[in-house]
């Protein structure tokens, strides 16, 4: 069994550990507090390349997989959860289905902007009545001699308030059990779609999370994304890839926190000598390396799945489970360490505590996670 990255995920390792470190790092605090990312840091994003990591060259991306994506997320999480969400949303899903079952046509209109960081990308999925049932939703999509007419409300839209390419999931026959959904192609400036209102949540909150109101908004025939009523089977999909993604996202906020808790406890002096040297200390590093290598292993083993061809749905689900709950744990380890003092806002961890609570929620539950591999399982 090889475990090794080869040269050129190597040297994308770095080039973003060094970036991240550089340019994330520094302004992640402020970031979090303003809740808004600034464009000009998604400009720099953009310029190095990481929005098209997976897109093929021809289209201007990098042409490479799933590991080098998920490498990415991973090393921008580590500086800010919120930034690696960007990317991680963008890649899996709004990329990803669109390179899955675009057309070429499609293909050639959307991925060199969505590559070169030009576009931001998502997808709007959820609704209020229809989080973890998906096939619930009831935003319409009417066909009609001058396009679709799409009416309804969709909700907690990562990307939202950046994207300026959606991938939208709506009811198009609405009487079929099987096949009620349709994926689509939507451009942010079309008449009759807005963006409602922003959420404020506990953490990642420089990412944005958004409502979009669609009202009367048509948009072309030729926006149909893949095959009529396969929209929920295309939704699903996506969210298979997407968990990757954030798995990765919770491994690089996990090894935040082990970071910052041993850089620590090598310097808090209690009773004559450092914290680090105390069992109950070095237990919760432990613990904490220990999640975080299996967890590592998890998502890398995922992402090597998708990017062999192979089935990876429930690798991917395993993954997310896995690594969301080790974020957490990582997190409030991280705040043990620290004491009163990682309460404060003075110190990162409670900021990665709350960042790491989200990985526990978004792209499906821990619950319906276990969920999913039972299945696979019986």
């Amino acid at each position: 069994m090889d475990f090794e990255f080869d040269e050129d995920q190597r040297m994308l390792q770095q080039t973003v550990s060094e970036f991240a470190l550089k340019e994330v790092a520094k302004g992640a605090a402020e970031r979090d507090e303003m809740a808004e990312t600034p464009d000009s840091l998604i400009a720099q994003l953009g310029e190095l390349g990481l929005f098209g990591i997976t897109i093929p060259e021809k289209y201007g991306g990098a042409g490479m997989g799933t590991v080098a994506s998920s490498l990415v997320v991973e090393e921008i999480s580590k500086a800010c959860g919120a930034t690696g969400v960007i990317i991680s949303a963008h890649s899996s899903l709004c990329v990803e289905p669109i390179m899955a079952c675009g057309s070429d046509a499609q293909k050639e209109k959307y991925l060199p902007g969505l590559a070169s960081g030009e576009t931001v990308g998502c997808l709007s999925l959820t609704e209020p009545g229809a989080g973890s049932d998906a096939g619930a939703a009831t935003c319409q999509a009417v066909l009609k001699d001058d396009g679709w007419h799409v009416n309804g409300t969709k909700i907690f839209v990562t990307n939202g308030k950046q994207a300026g390419v959606i991938v939208l999931i709506a009811v198009t026959d609405p009487e079929d059990p099987k096949r009620r959904l349709s994926a689509f192609i939507v451009e942010k400036d079309t008449p009759g779609f807005s963006v409602g209102k922003l959420e404020h949540k506990l953490g990642i909150r420089a990412s944005s999370t958004a409502e979009f109101i669609f009202e009367d908004c048509v948009i072309p025939k030729d926006a149909l994304l893949g095959e009529r009523g396969r929209g929920l089977r295309i939704g699903l999909t996506t969210l298979d890839a997407g968990r990757i993604g954030i798995a990765a996202q919770a491994l690089g906020i996990a090894e935040a926190c082990l970071h910052e808790a041993t850089e620590y406890a090598k310097t808090r002096f209690q009773f004559g000598r450092p914290i680090g040297k105390f069992q109950a200390i070095q237990n919760k590093l432990a613990d904490m390396a220990v999640g975080i290598e299996a967890a590592r292993a998890l998502t890398y083993r995922a992402a090597w799945y998708k990017d062999e061809g192979k089935p990876f749905a429930q690798a991917a689900a395993m993954a997310k489970l896995f690594a969301s709950e080790v974020s957490s744990m990582a997190a409030n380890n991280a705040i043990q360490v620290f004491g009163g003092y990682g309460y404060c806002k003075e110190y990162p961890v409670e900021r990665l505590l709350r960042d790491a609570k989200i990985t526990e929620l978004y792209e499906g539950t821990s619950e319906i996670h276990r969920i999913v591999i039972a299945r696979s399982l019986t």
